[in-house]
């Protein structure tokens, strides 16, 4: 680390969890986003300003006026651009160390299989089910943690799927175990529902947190408690998330 990074990362170094090892840890780290609108907006933004070393954005869409509401990564400059793009074009006006890859594309199993097998850390900042499924699943079969982030008008809802073996314990249950994937479920779009813009921010801000802290070991993250936020009043409620042994994607009899 250089004298530079010392100064950028200082006010990390300071904290006696992470110090210098743990902000190496994060420019050595990997992260995965996918989904670069309003929840991957403000997850990416810090991911980037706390010194992550290499980070993917994956989005396929472009930006559109009634984004920049609350996807606070666009400019109204930016619109009609991939998202993508326009988040790395951001990333490195604040920090041009981060190694920003940006990926126009729609993801497919195959290709999220390679994708996550390339990172230590994976954000699920989609807005359907389809896409959530699709990133859970290649994230229990490369036993890479996931930080899976939702809201829509003024609920939002945040929690991590560690699929990792420890010492004295087990893998945590994942996304399918929470949402079965063989259960049908309806997809709510901002378009008609609406959302509350700082809310975005907020699980947003969350999930880059909880990613911080696994690629640093430090704290204890989500895994297997999903927090509930109300934003109308503004209170926070915690689930308890057990390991579902018959699950498709990560029961004992599919391991």
């Amino acid at each position: 680390m250089n004298d530079q990074q010392l100064l950028r990362y200082s006010r990390h170094i300071l904290l006696d969890e992470i110090g210098i090892e743990g902000q190496q840890a994060l420019l050595q780290g990997r992260a995965l986003v996918i989904g670069a609108g309003g929840l991957g907006s403000p997850a990416a933004l810090y991911l980037a300003s706390a010194g992550i070393g290499h980070l993917t954005i994956v989005d396929h869409d472009s930006v559109d006026l009634t984004n920049l509401q609350r996807q606070i990564a666009h400019t109204t400059e930016r619109v009609g651009q991939p998202k993508a793009e326009s988040a790395r074009t951001t990333l490195n006006a604040i920090n041009p160390e981060c190694h920003v890859n940006a990926l126009v594309e729609r993801m497919d199993d195959a290709r999220l299989a390679t994708l996550v097998a390339q990172h230590d850390v994976v954000l699920d900042c989609t807005d359907n089910f389809r896409t959530r499924h699709a990133v859970n699943r290649a994230c229990v079969a490369h036993g890479v943690p996931l930080v899976s982030g939702a809201v829509i008008r003024f609920d939002g809802q945040v929690s991590v799927f560690d699929p990792r073996r420890a010492e004295g314990r087990a893998p945590g249950p994942c996304y399918s175990c929470l949402f079965p994937q063989d259960q049908p479920f309806e997809d709510v779009a901002c378009s008609t529902m609406g959302v509350f813009a700082p809310l975005v921010g907020v699980v947003g801000a969350m999930q880059a947190a909880e990613a911080l802290k696994l690629l640093m070991g430090v704290g204890e993250s989500l895994a297997g408690r999903l927090l509930l936020l109300d934003g109308l009043r503004m209170e926070w409620n915690s689930i308890s998330i057990t390991r579902n042994e018959a699950c498709p994607v990560c029961g004992t009899s599919h391991s």
